[in-house]
């Protein structure tokens, strides 16, 4: 598809690297995930940290993210200096950060920026709090002033949260309207709801990760009807190519024939694979 496409690469904006003993636990997690879900979930890419940076160059994917997430107290501070640490030796790879709602929240967030953090995570299911606690109110604000966005998983697939779908994180957004938020997964199920922030709000942009391939169509298959409403925010900038790898049960290449098979043509698809990223990751100054 790069070739065809005329591209020098893709830009990916939702892909895990994590510190080598929270990366196993997590694999462990997805292992036993069948029951949860009603399915197996298997890891395709599996492999030593710099197997899985090489398998992404050698896909063609030549910006990419470290996203973590926190999902208790005390944790994200030290996930922060490991994969700003990752990024910073690790040439393509966007300085990636998250937060918590806690003590001192603000003051790590603060050096996160310091240190160039560039895009930030948060997993509203797994972390289970709600995006409208008052700890969080400064961090917003601040990543709203700062123009860093967020990927945020606040759809309710596979599994629906207390605080999971487009009404909690809405209303962070009426608030803090100037904030950049990535909806992950393009928010499934509930797709229609977040495609309707996306068009509300300048800075609320979409990722593809795992949307409109088999594994996720069999679970939350994107309506039709909705197809131009997704080209439209594509073509406008709002639509980003995110993948979840290396945590993917399928191969790599599927979540691409999985985009070209909505046939919303070759300009969405530059747009999505690499232009919107580009533009929104512009070197600053």
């Amino acid at each position: 598809m790069i070739e065809r496409l005329g591209l020098p690469g893709l830009a990916d904006v939702h892909t895990h690297f994590l510190p080598p003993r929270m990366q196993r636990r997590v694999w462990e997690h997805f292992d036993q995930a069948g029951p949860l879900i009603g399915r197996p979930w298997p890891i395709t890419y599996r492999g030593e940290e710099h197997e899985r940076v090489a398998t992404l160059r050698g896909l063609g994917v030549t910006m990419f993210s470290a996203l973590a997430y926190a999902h208790r107290p005390q944790m994200a501070a030290d996930l922060n200096d490991w994969t700003l640490g990752f990024a910073a030796r690790t040439p393509g790879c966007l300085p990636s950060a998250t937060f918590f709602p806690e003590a001192g929240v603000e003051a790590y967030a603060k050096l996160a920026l310091d240190r160039g953090a560039r895009i930030w995570k948060l997993h509203l299911q797994v972390g289970g709090f709600d995006p409208r606690l008052p700890a969080l109110e400064p961090v917003w604000g601040l990543l709203a002033e700062a123009g860093t966005p967020v990927v945020v998983h606040a759809g309710s697939g596979p599994v629906a949260a207390g605080f999971t779908g487009p009404g909690p994180i809405g209303e962070v957004l009426a608030r803090h309207p100037g904030l950049g938020v990535i909806i992950a997964h393009a928010g499934a199920p509930e797709y229609e709801g977040f495609l309707e922030l996306a068009e509300r709000y300048r800075d609320v942009r979409l990722d593809t990760t795992m949307a409109f391939t088999d594994f996720f169509e069999e679970m939350a298959p994107f309506p039709p009807a909705l197809r131009p409403r997704l080209r439209e925010l594509g073509l406008g900038g709002k639509v980003l190519l995110g993948s979840d790898f290396p945590n993917i049960p399928y191969r790599y290449e599927h979540q691409l024939e999985s985009l070209d098979r909505l046939e919303l043509g070759d300009d969405w698809l530059r747009a999505v694979c690499w232009t919107n990223a580009q533009a929104l990751f512009a070197p600053r100054g």
